[in-house]
């Protein structure tokens, strides 16, 4: 009863990292990786490298033209990047033994001549082409699109023996109001590492933030079934065990936290052992899951439910 009692202040907190969010996805926008506007992308490694820092690490390989027991540092790469010729890449360190290479899409002799010039063991080597990538940009836009309508007709149908005192549909547009919520927050947080640590938006990302959909709307699900419950034993029983939609959305909300909470934390605790143990390639989809999962859980708790009660509140202001 808490929560819903106190909704305004766990609104305030959301509006505040809606804003955040909004402000910087306008500001800095999405770095958006090879997967939607084409490049190329290669991972090196170097045996019995030292802890690889900005002050630079000692690698048993060759870079350009450095020998044996040089020292390897972006900028040792990039340098020799450069007297390649093949136009601007990005260079970001990868664990303590490795660098992945960002370029723009390259040719079988041009990806031979990076390989010999790095020097090293190359880990992994992907390239797409920039009309792939926006192929593949505009999917992901639509297949966010229709997973949210599909939520909101799924909710709707399963709602419908609800009429009183909301109606079947706003379950459905509260739900999404509150999966705009979760998907918001994650883009915005992106966005700001994407500036300050190159973090970047690619089909993973996308993936992650379905199942964040999926596993927020669950969770949300969850409340909304066992308001509907507790709306048929206390809404309209006898006068003595009557209860007000205020109070009936409190308690359901009382009843399914626990789990709510729980089910979070298992997940969680996974998903963070795969980001520090786990491989490069899956950091930022671990990490999107990580940050996702905790707003998604956040916003069916303390955002979904109680706009129900805010939303019937305001109903009865309007009537009266």
């Amino acid at each position: 009863m808490y929560i819903v009692k106190h909704r305004k202040i766990f609104y305030i907190l959301s509006v505040i990292l809606i804003g955040f969010s909004i402000f910087s996805i306008t500001k800095y926008g999405l770095n958006l990786g090879i997967d939607f506007k084409g490049g190329s992308i290669v991972e090196v490694r170097y045996e019995n490298m030292n802890s690889a820092t900005s002050t630079g690490a000692v690698a048993t390989s060759t870079v350009g033209a450095t020998t044996t027991g040089a020292t390897v540092t972006t900028e040792s790469i990039k340098a020799s990047l450069e007297s390649l010729k093949i136009g601007e890449s990005v260079i970001r360190q990868a664990g303590t033994d490795g660098f992945i290479i960002r370029t723009k899409a390259l040719s079988e002799v041009e990806r031979q001549q990076i390989v010999k010039a790095l020097g090293g063991e190359v880990k992994r080597f992907d390239s797409v082409g920039p009309v792939l990538g926006q192929e593949l940009q505009g999917k992901a836009i639509w297949s966010i699109v229709l997973v949210l309508l599909a939520i909101i007709i799924f909710i709707t149908y399963a709602f419908r023996g609800v009429s009183k005192p909301i109606s079947s549909w706003k379950y459905g547009v509260v739900a999404i109001v509150a999966l705009f919520h979760d998907v918001i927050v994650p883009m915005g947080i992106f966005s700001y590492l994407g500036r300050a640590g190159g973090y970047e938006i690619d089909a993973l990302f996308v993936t992650a933030l379905l199942v964040i959909l999926g596993f927020s709307i669950h969770d949300t699900i969850v409340v909304f079934d066992r308001t509907r419950e507790n709306l048929k034993n206390f809404a309209f029983g006898t006068s003595s065990c009557k209860k007000s939609f205020e109070e009936i959305v409190g308690l359901s909300v009382s009843q399914t936290i626990a789990r709510s909470i729980n089910t979070s934390l298992t997940t969680m605790l996974a998903l963070v052992a795969l980001y520090v143990f786990g491989p490069t390639t899956t950091e930022n989809f671990s990490l999107a899951l990580i940050l996702g999962i905790a707003v998604g859980t956040y916003s069916s708790i303390f955002i979904g439910s109680p706009l129900l009660v805010t939303w019937q509140k305001w109903q009865e202001k309007k009537r009266s």
